[in-house]
């Protein structure tokens, strides 16, 4: 039996991930804990492992989808369920056997989709003559149904045929294009033959599963041609459609497709061989006319890598020319429409989805929680010397390097023993307190932020949560966290001083009621033992707290301990 891979929860309030890209394809041989697929929500970006050894069978949701937890991605198996529809990026063998009528087509290439040009539908009539005329011929009818392009899609768009009844076709050739709430994909053919009956229109809505065309698989089954009469209504019915590929050029010559001529628009462009992908790029990029690049996909198409290629490399042939045209037909733009703020080159980014959800949740962490703030002043004198005098012996008996994180968090995790409604998160108008202290710890990267969380800190020793700070923080720049690993945090610590910062004022991590800003240790004078100035290794602490829950007082207290706990460490606890 096949074993679901799902898209994996990587945070508590985390409900959806992209899946940005996918390690194996079907077909191949996966060995459990390998790395399967890549994963971008607003929390992490991560790579998920196989679940288990066996043959990636299908693949269910295409590199840059959106999709919830939990939606099955894609199904592992011995091997015996691999689509025998899922082309590769260029494939240069057709499987002569023929799908049967009950096989999926749902799993379509990335990047792979060929041709698109707009074929006119041919009426009912033809398509029934069709139909009779390749059973007389003994010809096998193969049934195509509406696929079913994710878990919790119910129906589709059929937005285009690039076929007619009695056309032939090939294995993989894309047959027609769906449309649905989550993604737009052209659909192969699942076999060779003629089209022997369209069933739905484009622009027809209709359950997946329903059958919306069939093929008989005898290429040599005598297909009825559509008569003269037939070929007027249809042309009378749909005035505006483009004739076919397949139909008599003498008839209609000026049609013929061509290259895009100078200032083509992206109506031309998709008439090259390329998929959307292809296409959503050369907008983005201002390339109009697809014919300037060279296309090394099967029957000349257009991929993703030639494109990408095309693009960085400024010294192709045709990118003058794509340059030049898009100056001639893009307008000088008026002062009104520069951006906002700009007085000279600017380079736009797009926002990862990593980085807009952290905006998002920054957002909705202000507008819900009531944010205070308290600051107290700590003396790390005592740490700082405990670590310059055990810090070799650490690194030989542990194997990693004692920092100064483990003694905020146990300092920490102490305190909120003792103050557990600091260890609180709010559910509606009801208060949960946590009976184990969860550290979230914000590690910095290249493009984001992410809070690894150590469950139950207050069993480890300075020791033991050293180990665990060092794993997290390499596995998480790694994108090798779990999902278990980002979630169910109690209490975070930020650490803006490694910088060099006096102290950050920090947002609450959503759906925790406080979160603890480190300072910078530096040096400072201060007054001790009446009016003594010495100087001692200083750290400022800023606590962000919700005023819905913790009060001032609380606050104070909670940091007072925490103050207490950094100058009083034994050099014991290290163990």
């Amino acid at each position: 039996m096949a074993i679901e891979v799902t898209m994996p929860q990587m945070g508590e309030s985390i409900a959806e991930g992209t899946l940005t890209r996918w390690f194996k394809k079907p077909g191949d041989t996966v060995v459990r804990d390998e790395p399967l697929f890549e994963i971008s929500t607003d929390k992490v970006d991560a790579e998920v492992p196989a679940p288990a050894d066996g043959v990636l069978e299908k693949v269910l949701v295409e590199e840059g989808s959106t999709v919830e937890v939990n939606t099955i991605v894609a199904l592992i198996g011995d091997g015996s369920g691999v689509a025998i529809d899922t082309p590769a990026e260029s494939s240069s063998t057709v499987n002569p056997a023929v799908e049967s009528p009950s096989q999926p087509t749902a799993d379509l290439p990335r990047e792979a989709e060929p041709e698109e040009a707009a074929e006119q539908v041919r009426t009912a009539e033809p398509a029934v003559a069709t139909v009779e005329s390749a059973a007389k011929g003994g010809a096998e009818l193969i049934d195509i149904p509406m696929p079913q392009m994710g878990e919790s899609i119910a129906e589709g768009t059929l937005t285009r045929w690039f076929k007619n009844p009695g056309d032939s076709v090939s294995r993989d050739e894309p047959l027609f294009e769906i449309s649905t709430d989550k993604v737009d994909a052209e659909v192969p053919s699942p076999a060779d033959g003629v089209l022997a009956e369209v069933l739905v229109a484009e622009g027809a809505t209709v359950d997946v599963n329903t059958i919306v065309a069939r093929i008989a698989s005898d290429s040599t089954a005598p297909i009825a041609s559509t008569t003269q009469d037939q070929a007027d209504a249809a042309s009378q019915s749909t005035p505006d459609s483009p004739p076919s590929q397949g139909e008599a050029v003498t008839e209609t010559p000026a049609v013929a497709i061509q290259s895009p001529a100078t200032g083509s628009t992206d109506g031309d462009a998709r008439r090259v061989r390329s998929s959307p992908l292809v296409r959503k790029i050369a907008r983005e990029h201002g390339i109009a006319d697809l014919s300037v690049i060279t296309g090394t996909g099967a029957g000349g198409r257009v991929t993703k890598g030639d494109i990408l290629g095309f693009i960085g490399d400024p010294s192709a042939p045709g990118v003058k020319q794509v340059q030049q045209q898009e100056a001639a037909a893009t307008p000088a733009a008026s002062p009104s429409a520069t951006r906002p703020g700009s007085s000279g080159e600017v380079t736009v980014e797009k926002m990862s989805v990593m980085r807009r959800k952290i905006a998002e949740h920054m957002i909705e962490s202000r507008r819900t929680s009531a944010h205070v703030h308290s600051v107290f002043e700590a003396d790390m004198t005592e740490i700082v010397s405990m670590r310059t005098r055990n810090k070799n012996e650490f690194l030989n008996s542990n194997g990693t390097k004692l920092t100064f994180m483990p003694f905020f968090i146990k300092a920490c995790s102490d305190a909120l023993r003792i103050f557990p409604h600091v260890n609180a998160s709010i559910d509606g108008d009801e208060i949960l307190v946590h009976h184990s202290v969860n550290m979230g710890i914000a590690v910095a990267l290249d493009n984001g932020l992410i809070v690894p969380v150590i469950k139950n800190v207050q069993d480890l020793s300075i020791s033991g949560i050293q180990k665990s700070v060092t794993d997290l923080a390499i596995r998480a720049r790694g994108k090798q966290l779990l999902p278990d690993e980002v979630t169910g945090g109690t209490f975070t610590i930020t650490n803006p001083g490694q910088f060099g910062g006096l102290f950050g004022i920090p947002i609450i991590n959503q759906p925790q009621v406080a979160i603890l800003g480190i300072g910078g240790i530096e040096k400072r004078p201060v007054v001790v033992d009446g009016d003594k100035i010495a100087i001692r290794d200083m750290t400022y602490l800023c606590l962000s707290y919700d005023h819905r829950l913790v009060d001032g007082a609380l606050a104070d207290q909670f940091m007072a301990q925490v103050k207490k706990n950094l100058e009083n460490f034994e050099e014991y606890s290290l163990v």
